[in-house]
C-alpha cells in the first residue's frame, strides 16, 4: 500500500491545493492520501477562516481520503514545532510512505542537505552562527551566512531560507531525520501565486489573497475561479451564513486575557520573550483590536506573525510548560479523525493494525481509548476549539457548535 501524507491548513482549499494533491497522487501512484490538517487555529497565529469540519469536507471532496486534526499547540506554533507535531502524527500511523509538500526550491537533495546541517549543527557551523549573531545580524540572516560559510556549495541557494515553503520543507525533513522515519520526503516545485502574494490571479491565487478579498467584501463570485467546484460550494454557503471569522473577532477575548495577566506578565506563554511581555504591558492602553495590536507591537526584529502567534498563545493559554509536557509524550499520543471516505476502509484498517497511537473517531469513546496524559491533551484541544466555536456562533448568530454532538465528515 502506497500512502501519501500531506501537512496542510487549507485556509481555504484552493486550486493550487487540489493540483498538488492530484499530482502527488499520480507521481507516487498512491493508493490513499492522508491530510494532517490544522484545526481551529493556523500557523500565522490566527483563527482558521472556516471551521475545521468544513475545511476537512473541502479536502475530502477534492481527493483526500482521511483528514486528521493537528492540535493547536503545533498548528499555531513556529515552523519547527508545526513540522515536528505534524510529521510525528503521520509517522506514528505506521502506514504513510511519502510526505508530499511544495517548495519554492523544488529540489529534494538541496533541502535534505540543509536539513542535515541544521539538525546536526557541526561545530564549524555553530561557531559561524554565533559570530554573525554577535555582529548584530538577525537570526535568519546569521543562519544563512553560517550555512554558506560552512558549505560553500550552497552559495547558489543563498535565498532558500527566506522563502516560507522552503523553511517548512526543511523543518519537515529535520523532523523525519530526527525520528529516523521510513517516510520518504517528496517535494515538488510550488507553482502559482507566492505564499505571501496578496494579489488575485486568474485561477491560482494564494490562500492569503482569497482571505483578504473575502474580508474586504470583494465580489465573492471571483472565488468560483479560484477554488475547485466542491470547495467553492462549501465556501459560498459559509459566506452566505457569515460563518467565517478573522483575528479581530477575538479582540475582546484577547484584551480581557491581557488585562487579567498584566500584573504577572506573559513570559510563561509559548513564544513570549521578556522583551515582548514588557512591550505588551507598556502598549496595552493603546489596544484597538487584535490586528491593530500586532501592528503596534511588531519591530524590526520581531515580525507581525511572531507577535500574532505569541498573542494567540496568551489568548488560548498555551504555555511553555504545555509544550514541554507534550514533548514528554513524544509530541502527540493520539490521532483524531475529522473525516474520511468510506472507500478508505482498507486504509483505516491498516492504521489500526500498524499505528503506535489510538485512532479517535468518536469523542465519547476517547476515555476508554486514551491514557490520562493523552486524554488531558485531547480535552485541552477541545477547550481551545470551544473558544473558536463560541466566537463563530456569536458572529453568525447561531447556536454554538458542540464537539461531542458534531459528527465527523464521512463521504460515500
Amino acid at each position: 500500500m502506497t500512502v501519501n501524507g500531506i501537512i496542510a491548513e487549507y485556509n481555504p482549499f484552493h486550486n493550487g491545493h487540489q493540483q498538488h494533491l492530484q499530482c502527488a497522487k499520480e507521481r507516487n501512484h498512491a493508493d490513499y492520501t492522508i491530510i494532517a490538517m490544522s484545526g481551529s487555529f493556523v500557523q500565522r497565529g490566527a483563527p482558521a477562516l472556516l471551521d475545521k469540519y468544513s475545511r476537512a469536507r473541502m479536502a475530502l471532496t477534492c481527493g483526500a481520503d482521511l483528514v486528521l486534526e493537528l492540535p493547536a499547540c503545533y498548528s499555531a506554533s513556529s515552523a519547527e514545532y508545526f513540522a515536528t507535531g505534524a510529521v510525528t502524527l503521520l509517522d506514528k500511523l505506521g502506514v504513510v510512505t511519502n510526505l508530499c509538500f511544495g517548495s519554492e526550491c523544488g529540489d529534494h537533495d538541496v533541502l535534505l542537505q540543509i536539513a542535515g546541517i541544521l539538525l546536526e549543527e557541526p561545530e564549524e557551523y555553530r561557531t559561524a552562527l554565533q559570530s554573525f549573531l554577535k555582529q548584530g545580524q538577525s537570526y535568519p540572516s546569521a543562519r544563512t551566512w553560517a550555512l554558506l560559510q560552512y558549505d560553500p556549495s550552497l552559495s547558489a541557494y543563498k535565498d532558500i531560507l527566506s522563502m516560507p515553503n522552503n523553511i517548512l520543507g526543511i523543518e519537515y525533513m529535520k523532523a523525519l531525520l530526527r525520528r529516523s522515519s521510513r517516510i520518504r520526503p517528496d517535494t515538488s516545485l510550488r507553482i502559482g501565486s507566492d505564499y505571501h502574494d496578496k494579489r488575485l490571479g486568474d485561477n491560482q491565487s494564494s490562500a492569503l489573497a482569497i482571505r483578504q478579498a473575502i474580508f474586504s467584501r470583494h465580489d465573492y463570485e471571483f472565488l468560483e475561479s479560484q477554488m475547485p467546484g466542491n470547495a467553492y460550494r462549501i465556501m459560498s454557503d459559509a459566506l452566505k451564513r457569515a460563518c467565517y471569522i478573522g483575528s479581530d473577532d477575538f479582540s475582546g477575548i484577547l484584551l480581557y486575557k491581557l488585562l487579567s495577566g498584566r500584573q504577572e506578565g506573559y513570559t510563561q506563554y509559548l513564544d513570549v520573550s521578556e522583551e515582548l511581555s514588557d512591550r505588551i504591558c507598556n502598549h496595552l492602553c493603546h489596544f484597538g483590536s487584535f490586528e491593530h495590536f500586532c501592528d503596534l507591537l511588531k519591530t524590526k526584529d520581531m515580525t507581525y506573525t511572531r507577535v500574532s502567534r505569541s498573542l494567540l498563545h496568551i489568548l488560548l493559554d498555551i504555555k511553555k510548560e504545555t509544550l514541554e509536557r507534550y514533548r514528554s509524550l513524544d509530541y502527540i499520543p493520539y490521532a483524531r479523525v475529522l473525516g474520511f471516505r468510506r472507500s478508505a476502509a482498507p486504509l483505516l484498517a491498516a492504521i489500526k493494525e500498524n499505528s503506535s497511537i489510538p485512532l479517535v473517531t468518536k469523542l465519547a469513546d476517547a476515555e476508554k481509548q486514551l491514557e490520562p496524559p493523552a486524554l488531558d491533551m485531547l480535552r485541552e484541544e477541545l477547550r481551545i476549539s470551544e473558544i473558536y466555536f463560541a466566537v463563530a456562533s456569536i458572529k453568525a448568530q447561531q447556536t454554538m457548535q458542540n464537539e461531542y454532538s458534531t459528527p465527523i465528515v464521512i463521504l460515500e
